[in-house]
């Protein structure tokens, strides 16, 4: 409740000197009352004073007497010599001299008066205003206001009572509007902080569903129950990840010290076992390096922050599908690729070449001798589509459906890690693309990865009829080395 009370001190430093300043206001507005009315008095007084007529005529005690009855003052009208011809209030009589009052003896000599002092015969403070009767420039005596200390008080605290309740009432509305307020951002703060309390303490499934609150405050809850989404399941991969990649290595490691161990047993007595049990040994620990490569290339897509950019995907499948055609022509396949003359796309860095040699392996060791495995790039309004497909035996439904788990390997499959498309599809997801597998009329796989358009359609509608050809005769030509197929195969 931080935000009440500063709201309380900001409201009160505004109201104390608001108060102290309303109520100087009043005391000068009542000052200024009684100055008026007693240059009133003193024009009704300066005719008697000058002696053209007496008092009873002109009326003063009657006006004296009036005024004093209305506001409860006490009045005073003095001669040049400070002796009084007409007074109202207790203990005042005409003729009494008051030239020792200070306001009354700086009034006959033609100064003006105004202020509060002691009053001994009063026994209180005196409010006071006293000013000089004049005719022409002669002061012909003074008129003197004054009420006690007390009276002006109670006076400035009545006219300033409504001022300050309606002061009082904002203050308590502002308290109320304040905590209400308070209480609307701190619950979902407290929910925000209970939350992440429970994320810290490993309760990865805690969620805010903050749907009070500010829109600040629900749009900080909204992306902390995505953060926390997206830690379960980076949690949830890992451990995963972590329980596969125990499983699978366990078996080479087991296989690997069981060959070890034999060939020890037999070195002695049958060396020619002893080497084949040893170059049995050999072949493990070559399937246990493709499948921790497989696993390290992995953990390094998932772990990595993704650098997408813009990549031509037509002119990557020209290149990778000349590097393959050695090993398709020992194999007696056909090698062909039907692509536009550009087809930009986003992706990963090295990911479109890293999957095309993925899907371009598993075809050649499926495709029987004889046959045809066509890569095709199709740029459609908003992406760019890969694909590879063969004339082999193809996958069922299910087959499809998991060609992409960690490990799974096809039928047949021998020498493969079963990574291979789990990296193809880590790779396309990375870039904000996707991998599927689908079936080809008649048997066969069309293995497809679809990426994100980098340019606007018009820019990449123009196909170059010449490049809808065998790759040989739409081909680019590239200095590097035919690449390694990525380990695993999802087909026999």
């Amino acid at each position: 409740m931080a935000l009440v009370g500063v709201v309380a001190v900001v409201l009160l430093a505004v109201a104390v000197p608001l108060f102290f300043h309303l109520e100087k206001v009043e005391r000068d507005r009542l000052e200024t009352t009684l100055e008026r009315d007693a240059y009133v008095i003193a024009g009704r007084s300066e005719d008697v004073l000058e002696g053209t007529v007496t008092t009873a005529d002109a009326g003063i005690d009657r006006v004296v007497g009036g005024y004093a009855n209305r506001t409860g003052a006490t009045v005073v009208v003095t001669d040049a010599d400070g002796t009084a011809i007409a007074v109202s209030g207790d203990g005042e009589s005409v003729g009494d001299d008051y030239t020792n009052r200070p306001e009354v003896a700086a009034a006959v000599q033609g100064r003006f008066a105004s202020g509060e002092r002691a009053s001994r015969t009063l026994g209180e403070r005196l409010v006071y205003v006293a000013v000089p009767v004049r005719s022409g420039g002669d002061v012909l005596g003074a008129v003197r206001i004054s009420y006690p200390a007390r009276v002006i008080d109670d006076r400035v605290s009545d006219r300033l009572r409504g001022p300050l309740a309606a002061g009082a009432v904002a203050i308590a509305v502002a308290l109320v509007v304040a905590w209400a307020v308070a209480a609307t951002v701190t619950r979902p703060l407290r929910r925000l902080r209970a939350t992440t309390e429970s994320l810290a303490a490993g309760d990865l499934t805690t969620r805010t569903a903050a749907a009070t609150g500010p829109p600040e405050v629900r749009a900080l809850a909204s992306s902390l129950d995505t953060m926390a989404a997206r830690l379960e399941d980076l949690v949830a991969t890992q451990r995963s990840f972590a329980a596969d990649a125990s499983h699978q290595l366990r078996t080479p490691l087991t296989a690997l010290r069981l060959r070890i161990d034999q060939a020890a047993a037999l070195v002695a007595t049958d060396p020619a076992a002893a080497a084949r049990r040893l170059d049995a040994a050999v072949r493990e620990v070559e399937r246990l390096s493709r499948l921790t490569e497989g696993l390290l290339a992995l953990a390094r897509i998932e772990g990595a922050d993704a650098s997408v950019g813009e990549v031509d995907v037509a002119a990557l499948a020209l290149e990778r599908a000349e590097q393959w055609r050695p090993l398709a022509d020992e194999g007696r396949i056909s090698l062909e690729v039907e692509a536009p003359q550009t087809a930009r796309a986003q992706a990963l860095e090295g990911a479109v070449e890293q999957i095309a040699d993925c899907y371009i392996a598993n075809a050649l060791d499926v495709a029987p001798a004889g046959s045809t495995v066509r890569v095709v790039v199709e740029v459609g309004a908003t992406d760019v589509t890969l694909h590879v497909q063969d004339d082999g035996p193809g996958l069922t439904e299910h087959q499809r459906a998991h060609a992409f788990d960690r490990f799974w390997q096809g039928p047949g499959a021998e020498a493969g890690s079963g990574l291979g498309l789990a990296i193809a599809r880590q790779l396309a997801t990375a870039g904000g693309g996707t991998a599927e597998l689908r079936a080809v009329p008649g048997g066969g796989v069309d293995a497809v990865a679809r990426f994100t358009a980098a340019a606007d359609p018009a820019e990449r509608a123009v196909t170059d009829p010449a490049a809808s050809a065998p790759a040989g005769a739409g081909s680019r030509p590239v200095s590097s080395a035919p690449a390694a197929p990525l380990a695993g195969r999802a087909r026999p």
